[in-house]
């Protein structure tokens, strides 16, 4: 697996892996088949595994502390705090965000113990809290380095502002956000912003929570408990409308002898060096799927080819 920075020196995987459908939303899982998954990754040179406090909440860090104990020192996780904490049922976003200091300082012990590690390798706050200056939270999260119990910051789906007012008082790693070939409002302010601050991009929802993956139909239905049965994108009619951008990387494909999704990842990595993806996935092949667009190479004129067709297409529904 070819390696990629994230802000100045944090070096991972060019594909991060996000494991919180391992234990969180649509379908149980097997504890001992993801530790099993979660292992066959590293061995194929997955560094980074992306969780949070708020995906289960806590079964999801407690799954990935537990099945990457035996690689300390090989691999890179990342987890975040910021939403408000109910006394019976921990966070969730629906209780709203909680990015007070005192609260960071309470999530990264919690998370220290939950992941089975000395420090967090990198700490997101997973949303903007509107009623705490983004100062204040970059400032408790510094004091976390200096204590070596996290070792780098990020931020998740941040405004420019945000961004360039938090790396002045922490330099900030990577930022978190939703970007894809069919979700692209960031590269108008947030990309030009990343080059020029130095901060990685590590893109969830990289194949459209599956849809770019050319397995979602109009007679897919989902469980009442998966996000997507209530995704304005995967109604019957986005879902048909929205074809054309599947049959555009299927197109692609086909020249490249790749799939749809190794298409969709491999535009993302090479719109920048330091984009990072992390798909989401539960399955070996899939992973092994996925793996594999980092050996799809995208030429000039492929891009602008998906360039040309995406700026023509109009998405139906919005992202949420």
């Amino acid at each position: 697996m070819q390696k990629r920075k994230l802000g100045n020196n944090l070096e991972v995987s060019a594909l991060g892996l996000g494991c919180m459908r391992m234990s969180f939303g649509d379908t149980p899982t097997d504890k001992a088949e993801m530790i099993a998954f979660l292992h066959a990754a590293v061995e194929r040179g997955i560094t980074f595994f992306d969780t949070a406090e708020v995906y289960g909440p806590f079964t999801n860090e407690e799954l990935v502390g537990e099945a990457l104990e035996p690689f300390k020192g090989q691999v890179v996780i990342a987890t975040k705090f910021g939403f408000k904490h109910d006394p019976d049922k921990g966070p969730s976003p629906a209780n709203g965000t909680d990015s007070r200091p005192e609260q960071i300082r309470r999530v990264a012990e919690a998370s220290l113990k939950r992941l089975r590690v000395e420090a967090i390798d990198l700490f997101y706050q997973h949303r903007p809290d509107p009623n705490v200056p983004i100062e204040d939270v970059a400032g408790a999260v510094k004091e976390l380095i200096q204590e070596g119990k996290v070792k780098h910051f990020g931020l998740s789906e941040s405004s420019a502002e945000q961004i360039r007012r938090a790396h002045a008082v922490q330099p900030v790693t990577a930022l978190q956000s939703e970007y894809s070939i069919w979700w692209r409002n960031i590269e108008a302010e947030i990309l030009p912003t990343l080059e020029e601050l130095g901060i990685g991009l590590v893109p969830y929802s990289p194949l459209g929570r599956g849809y770019l993956t050319g397995k979602v139909d109009q007679s897919t239905t989902f469980a009442s408990s998966d996000i997507r049965s209530r995704n304005p994108r995967f109604t019957p009619q986005a879902i048909k409308a929205n074809q054309v951008v599947v049959d555009l990387l299927a197109r692609i494909g086909q020249e490249k002898g790749a799939t749809p999704a190794q298409i969709a990842l491999a535009w993302l990595l090479a719109q920048k060096p330091w984009i990072v993806p992390i798909p989401g996935s539960r399955k070996l092949e899939r992973l092994d799927e996925n793996n594999s667009a980092v050996n799809v190479q995208l030429t000039p004129q492929n891009l602008g080819e998906i360039r040309d067709a995406m700026s023509k297409i109009t998405v139906v529904g919005d992202r949420y």
